[in-house]
């Protein structure tokens, strides 16, 4: 029987570039380790990736939604994959103040993909390295893993919201996909 497909949605900053806050330059943009190997190996089991990126500096004035695209392509540039591994890429610009439509923890985005790739919610995971990556997923009906490895320890950060014994966090992306690729 062959395993599920699973839509696989993954955060940017922190996750699978170095965390940079208000990140606007492309030539600081920088892939952490694993992350080209392990987007490999994900694309290789037949998983779709999404990538799904809050970018409140948008909504903040501090730079433009072509900046955050920019920045993007860069990063597309350094994974150096034939095509992009990215099924479709969502960029959330509302300011943290503003409602809600597709910053996270809004599960809209990935919803929305359920249903366009014809995908029951159960097959939603959400890799990331902030709380509102891993309550997305959950609201959405899937499942999260957390990556220790962006701005500030996630463990303590899902601690501190009481949310440390929900998810699952490692301290690579490597680690994390590896985890993925074994138990999914």
């Amino acid at each position: 029987m062959p395993k599920p497909q699973y839509l696989i949605f993954l955060d940017r900053d922190g996750t699978l570039i170095r965390h940079i806050p208000y990140l606007s330059d492309p030539e600081q943009v920088e892939l952490l380790d694993g992350v080209k190997e392990g987007l490999s190996a994900l694309k290789a089991q037949g998983h779709l990736l999404f990538l799904h990126t809050n970018q409140s500096g948008i909504g903040r004035g501090y730079f433009s939604m072509q900046q955050a695209i920019d920045c993007n392509n860069k990063m597309l540039d350094l994974l150096d994959f034939e095509t992009s591994p990215f099924e479709e890429i969502c960029i959330a610009p509302e300011h943290p103040n503003e409602t809600l439509i597709y910053r996270k923890p809004s599960a809209k985005f990935a919803l929305e993909m359920a249903q366009k790739y014809q995908k029951k919610l159960e097959q939603i995971i959400y890799i990331g390295d902030a709380p509102s990556d891993l309550l997305t997923a959950r609201k959405a009906g899937g499942t999260a893993i957390g990556v220790n490895t962006g701005d500030g320890p996630l463990r303590k950060k899902l601690k501190a919201q009481n949310l440390h014994q929900i998810f699952p966090v490692f301290d690579s992306f490597e680690e994390a996909v590896h985890y993925l690729l074994t138990n999914a």
